[in-house]
This record gives C-alpha cells, structure tokens and sequence, in this order.
C-alpha cells in the first residue's frame, strides 16, 4: 500500500519586505514582517506573527498562536508548544485548548530551546537547550531546565 504523499509549502503567508525564506519549510497562515530571514526546514503555523528583522534558524518549529516581536533570533531547532494536555490529553484541533506565547523585541532564543506558553519581555537572552515553563518579566540571561536568571541586562537607554 502507498503512503499519501504531501509537500512542504507556503501557503497564506503574509510577508513584510525583502523576507528571504530557504526551501523546503512549511509555512501557512502566518505573518512575517519586513527584512526577515526563515531558515530550511523550518514551520510556521497559522496564527503567528513575526515582526520585523528577525531571523529564524534551520529546523524550528513556531505553533499557532505565537507572537514574536521585532529583532529576534530563533536559533536552530527551537521548539514552541502550545498544548498543555490540560484537559489529560491532546487538545488536537481544539484552539481554545491551546495556550498563546507571546516574545517581545530584542530577543534571543538559542539552539534546542523549548518555549511553553509563557511571555517573554523585551531584552531576553534565552540559553542553548533552556526550557522556558514560566512568564520572563525582566530583561536578563535565562538558562536551564527549567529556565532561570542568570544574570540581569539592562535595556539599551533609547528604549
């Protein structure tokens, strides 16, 4: 018996300017702002918005109902997951189920990380293989399983 065959694509996608996105990825419903760079073998699902400037690295992986703010970079293989199995099992095509994940400007998140349904605030260094299960209020240097402070950052003074 033959498997059904489906091909990555980019479907729906709204794109800011000069975006530069490296095939195959698998890209639908969702939003780029301008200048943004989109590594190979990468998807991004349908409710995320990108902002300006912000790169993310091969083999990520960005679900619905993440908001990225301006200058950010997703380093390679980071993970967003936006199901909890709040209800004792997976919430499937049940958005109300989902949690939403929200990473404001300046933000880097580094190789292997895994970010739950948090917020991030701007000014944030997230560590490589960190796994962020908490809201991130203060500028600083994260790492860790599960993420912690490790040094504060203090916010460029034109902000």
């Amino acid at each position: 018996m033959q498997p059904k065959l489906l091909a990555s694509d980019m479907v729906n996608v709204k794109f800011g300017q000069n975006c530069t996105v490296v095939q195959p990825v698998n890209l639908y419903g969702c939003q780029l702002g301008a200048h943004c760079f989109v590594g190979p073998f990468t998807e991004i699902q349908s409710r995320v918005v990108v902002g300006d400037r912000c790169r993310i690295q091969s083999h990520s992986f960005i679900c619905g109902g993440v908001t990225i703010g301006n200058d950010c970079f997703i380093g390679h293989g980071v993970m967003f997951v936006n199901d909890l199995f709040s209800s004792g099992a997976p919430a499937g095509g049940n958005v109300e189920l989902w949690g939403e994940t929200t990473i404001g400007h300046h933000v880097s998140i580094g190789s292997n990380a895994t970010i739950l349904p948090v917020s991030i605030c701007s000014h944030v260094v997230i560590g490589a293989g960190a796994v962020v299960t908490k809201n991130i209020t203060e500028p600083g240097v994260y790492a860790g399983n599960p993420a912690r402070l490790l040094r504060r950052l203090s916010p460029p003074a034109h902000e």
